[in-house]
Order: C-alpha cells, then structure tokens, then sequence
C-alpha cells in the first residue's frame, strides 16, 4: 500500500484511477467488501441465466456464473475493475438453489438436516487491462438434525427467501450449524482472503 490513509492512497496510487465495479445486487457481498475496506464505485447486478447446464457440477457452476457475470459487466465498462461472484450450495453433486417458496424452503432443509453439505463460491475478476482470474472457493458445512419446530419456525420467519439453499448463516440459521470446515466468509457469500488476495495480486490498491 502507497501512500499514508485512504485519501493518500487514491491520488497517489495509479491502480486507483479504476474504479471498482461489484457485478453483484447482494447486501451480504457489500457489507463483507465493507468489512475489508472495499467500497465499490458501483454496484451493477449482472442479468444473466442461472440455469445449470446438463451435467454441470456445483463446483464447475459456480465458476461459470462468476465469470460470466464479470464479463457481461466488462462489456459495458471495459475501464475497471470488475468483481463477481456466484455461491452455490451443493448436497454432493445435487445442487439447492435459491429458495422461492415456503414449500422448496422446507425440502431443502430436510435435505441439509443431520448432515454434510458444501458451499461453493465462484469469484472473477477483469482487470482495466482485460486480464481474467476466476477460482472457486469451498467449504463444508454441518447442519444438526432438524426438528419439525425447527423448520417451521425457520420458514414462518421468512429469512430463507432468496437464499442458496435456504437459509442464511449470518443469521437465525446460525442455531443450526455444528460446525463448519473453510471459509465462514464464503457460506455467507463471498470469500474475503481469496477475494482480497485476487485484487491485490492483480494490481488493486487498498
């Protein structure tokens, strides 16, 4: 790092004069890129389709979305840096998508309960040069047994919508967790060391 404070840095450091972009609408990406010291110039979500591909594995998905929203952002500000990432959760190769309803809620915590799952995340990243890094992080998670009030009284507060796999591990759904093995940061939704090492690595300055 060059320079004495933030401000030192940003008109003393040439990496500076590209802004970061976060190809990403999650709250929980901003607030861990915050937590790091990371504001980005601009949030713009990438609209793409999510759909797996035949035979596509969680690993090999979650990549695929990273850098696939990266360069549908790329196109449009090829002068930044772009930043994305896409979280998956995986109970083996079966892949637990983002749950829309109550009912595809409780079916994807019965699958979780009393057992192993792992959690994906895809990272990209373009350079204002054109250079493109992805890698994808994992970490395993255990979930205790689920009782019947536990699921119903997790589905009735409504926290599991929109979420992989359902549920949130920064919030109520951290009661449910036994134990995890990796990255916390990466359940959540974004992987802070491998993340903030890919930057620095390819010329960003903090």
């Amino acid at each position: 790092m060059c320079g004495i404070g933030y401000a030192t840095a940003m008109t003393t450091c040439p990496e500076n004069k590209y802004p970061p972009i976060l190809a990403s609408a999650s709250p929980r990406r901003q607030e861990l890129l915050a937590q790091v010291g990371i504001t980005p110039d601009h949030i713009i979500p990438a609209d793409i389709d999510e759909t797996p591909q035949t035979g596509e594995t969680p690993r090999q998905l979650a990549e695929r979305l990273a850098t696939e929203k990266a360069a549908h952002i790329h196109a449009q500000h090829p002068d930044s840096f772009i930043l994305a990432s896409d979280t998956v959760v995986a109970l083996g190769n079966r892949i637990l998508g983002k749950a829309a309803t109550p009912q595809e809620a409780q079916k994807y915590l019965g699958l979780l309960s009393g057992r192993r799952h792992k959690v994906y995340s895809g990272i990209a990243l373009i350079t204002p040069q054109g250079k493109k890094i992805s890698r994808v992080v994992m970490t395993t998670v255990n979930f205790k047994r689920l009782s019947t009030a536990d699921l119903d009284g997790y589905i009735a507060h409504d926290e599991w919508r929109g979420k992989a796999g359902a549920y949130a591990i920064q919030g109520i759904a951290a009661r449910f967790v036994k134990g995890i093995n990796g990255s916390y940061s990466n359940v959540v939704g974004l992987p802070l060391f491998e993340t903030t090492n890919m930057l620095q690595g390819n010329g960003y300055a903090f």
